[in-house]
């Protein structure tokens, strides 16, 4: 990576005395820029500098013999912070690494991973800065600890999860296991088994889930089984929804090594373990593992790979694995390990499709939807109704004169949404534009505005007048929205409080409940026609996952789809619980068409105010090869694609185009890549557009 130094003549050293220091910082400019430092500075240390006029926190990369430029246009060090142990050889690897594979800066890819107070001036510099934020932290956990937990008692391991154990537990060195096993097979037993045995040689475990929701479970059943080895603070958690100082304590634990087990989403990849021994991505198929702003990368990408720097094991656990994974498995890239029946003597559910085409539907249900409802509410067991839609209609109509409630910022439908009485708001979905709900169409004045199709609050409404004494209780983001509140739901249904769930994805994985005999699933064909090569895939996992939350403690589990589709393969593969042969149809099709796992894509995307800038700015881009051969030396192995605007064009005002490029060859693309970003930034200066490059995007 090329070096450059902040200039500013007259601030800078003679270069007589002190050392040269090498630094990352967050900022949208390629290359490190050198400073002086009054004494020796360690790599990995933190660091405020001056920055044109403001003060930054960089972390210090390099130590060089001599700054890039000369020495009397070489700016000072401000402040050597020291609170911390500068961050581990392999830490900064994987960062490096990430840097280049995602063709970001290097200080784009270090600064943000930290915990805010880490890298906040602030924390350093003024009235209430002394010691700096950890050893603020330190003072206030003085003598603080976690309620102790009772150990709980494993229950026996089958024949498939011990195999599965003893496979993993006698790697040495790196691997990457896949774990295949159909829901409710007991993946988080072998988890904790084979984490038992690294913690067992004093290494640390990193634990990976792709959503919030699913943690509270998890680290209470963690900290039992930590209990039982006699650590019962051994545990730390680290996701978005914690609070700066949470989370600043959960990295310095970790680092410190005093946690042994981090359990967390995918911005846990890269907190600093000095001991690391084991990597586990639980649900490793989900999108939530991609980061979708500022630095683009897979949680579980980068798990592969740091397992594979530090020579460690890699388990990556699914029922519906990805097809990229389950194509290394199948070349013998990856180590699979199969559980094939349910932990406990219960089998899998039966899944009915009810074709939906010539029947008289009551608010989206069929009638045979309600009859199986009512049968199981007559049993005493739970039913789950999955929709993946908030809100109480997608959209507000007029009959009269067809409008429609678009929002005025995108080219998208606002939602209705029902907040109790003379509380109704349509909002988008997009940008979080809200309005009023008009009590007249705008356009002709007719007051008879009618929503079309159903969210969840229109099913939980429907439901609570077909089953009125029945408990129901929605479960989205829209009712989870405050802190705990997910959980305190989560609670309720597991102590029988709730005998129907309404839900989104939110409900769909991770989760074991005990009484749940059925699962309906409503508006399921949204998915069947998107443009997305990845849809039927993601439908298909998405349908596995919640059937899978049925029957999973007692028999005769049932799952009702419906469907106007059900010939189509996706829901017939899902009927016989199928998931190879669903995988190995995609990849063949994928395979005859050049499709991933068999391609390599990245997506150069423009926005501006115009559609036209961000077009020409694309367009411009797809050119720039053909200027410079040289340069572009890999661009005969590359497929570079028209630009075209997205399905969602404008959001918030702003218009969005892309650019795909494509080829069979991963390194091929990244030096194609890597040599349009060192040309991209000055190209851009011409347009009036922001743009982004996201390397293996999940969307296209």
């Amino acid at each position: 990576m090329s070096s450059s130094s902040l200039r500013h003549p007259g601030s800078g050293t003679d270069g007589a005395s002190g050392c040269w220091v090498r630094v990352a910082l967050d900022v949208p400019l390629q290359g490190l820029f050198d400073y002086k430092a009054s004494s020796p500075v360690q790599i990995g240390t933190r660091v405020i500098v001056p920055f044109g006029q403001r003060k930054l926190v960089g972390v210090v990369v390099d130590t060089p013999d001599q700054p890039a430029l000369d020495a009397s246009m070489v700016r000072d060090v401000d402040q050597v912070l020291d609170d911390l142990p500068p961050f581990p050889v392999d830490w900064l690897r994987l960062a490096s690494f990430a840097a280049q594979y995602y063709q970001r800066p290097l200080g784009e890819v270090m600064l943000p991973t930290l915990p805010a107070p880490l890298r906040r001036i602030g924390a350093y510099q003024g009235k209430r800065s002394a010691g700096g934020p950890v050893a603020r932290m330190d003072k206030r956990a003085g003598g603080k600890g976690k309620d102790s937990v009772q150990p709980d008692v494993p229950p026996p391991l089958n024949a498939n999860q011990s195999d599965a154990v003893a496979q993993i537990a006698a790697l040495q060195g790196h691997k990457t296991v896949l774990l295949y096993g159909v829901t409710g097979s007991g993946k988080t037993e072998v988890y904790m088994h084979v984490a038992q045995h690294v913690l067992a040689r004093g290494k640390q475990v990193l634990f990976l889930v792709p959503e919030i929701n699913l943690t509270p479970q998890l680290e209470q059943s963690l900290r039992m089984r930590l209990a039982g080895l006699g650590g019962d603070d051994a545990l730390a958690v680290m996701h978005s929804g914690l609070a700066d100082g949470e989370r600043l304590r959960a990295w310095v634990r970790v680092q410190r090594g005093e946690a042994r087990v981090l359990l967390g989403t995918r911005m846990a990849i890269f907190a600093p373990m000095p001991e690391l021994g084991l990597i586990i991505v639980d649900e490793e198929h989900d999108t939530s593992y991609k980061q979708q702003e500022g630095l683009r990368y897979s949680a579980r990408d980068l798990s592969v790979w740091r397992g594979n720097d530090l020579g460690i094991p890699v388990v990556l656990g699914s029922a519906t694995p990805s097809l990229e994974s389950w194509n290394h498995a199948e070349t013998g890239h990856y180590l699979r390990c199969t559980l094939a029946e349910r932990a406990r003597d219960v089998g899998l559910p039966a899944v009915r499709l009810v074709d939906t085409r010539r029947l008289a539907m009551r608010e989206g249900f069929s009638p045979q939807l309600i009859e199986a409802v009512g049968l199981r509410l007559e049993a005493g067991e739970q039913v789950l109704i999955f929709l993946n839609r908030r809100g109480y209609a997608p959209v507000l109509n007029c009959a009269s004169c067809g409008w429609v409630s678009q929002c005025p910022r995108c080219t998208a439908y606002t939602v209705l949404h029902r907040g109790g009485a003379r509380r109704n708001f349509l909002q988008c979905h997009h940008c979080g534009y809200q309005a009023r709900v008009p009590v007249a169409c705008p356009d002709c004045g007719d007051q008879d505005l009618k929503p079309m199709g159903r969210g969840t609050q229109r099913v939980e409404e429907h439901l609570v007048e077909l089953f009125p004494e029945a408990r129901i209780a929605r479960i989205d983001a829209d009712s989870t929205r405050l802190k705990g509140s997910a959980q305190a739901l989560f609670d309720k249904v597991h102590a029988g409080e709730i005998d129907v769930m309404v839900g989104t994805q939110m409900v769909a994985k991770g989760h074991d409940f005990s009484r749940l005999g059925l699962v309906g699933v409503l508006n399921a064909d949204a998915m069947l026609f998107a443009q997305d090569f990845r849809a039927p895939e993601r439908l298909f996992s998405q349908l596995m996952q919640v059937a899978g939350r049925a029957g999973r403690h007692t028999k005769g589990g049932e799952v009702i789809i419906q469907t106007d589709y059900p010939e189509q393969s996706v829901y017939q593969a899902l009927q016989r619980h199928d998931y190879v042969g669903f995988a190995r149809h995609g990849l063949e099709e994928r395979k005859a068409v050049g499709l991933p796992p068999y391609a390599y894509q990245a997506l150069l995307t423009a926005e501006g105010k115009a559609l036209a800038d961000a077009l020409a700015f694309l367009e411009g881009a797809r050119s720039l090869p053909d200027q410079d051969a040289a340069r572009f030396s890999t661009a005969s192995a590359i497929t570079v694609y028209d630009p075209v605007p997205l399905r969602v064009v404008r959001v918030a005002h702003i218009e969005r185009a892309q650019l795909l490029v494509e080829s069979a060859h991963r390194r091929a693309l990244q030096e194609f890549l890597s040599a349009w970003c060192s040309v991209l930034p000055a190209f851009a200066r011409g347009f009036r557009v922001r743009y982004h490059l996201e390397v293996d995007p999940l969307e296209i």
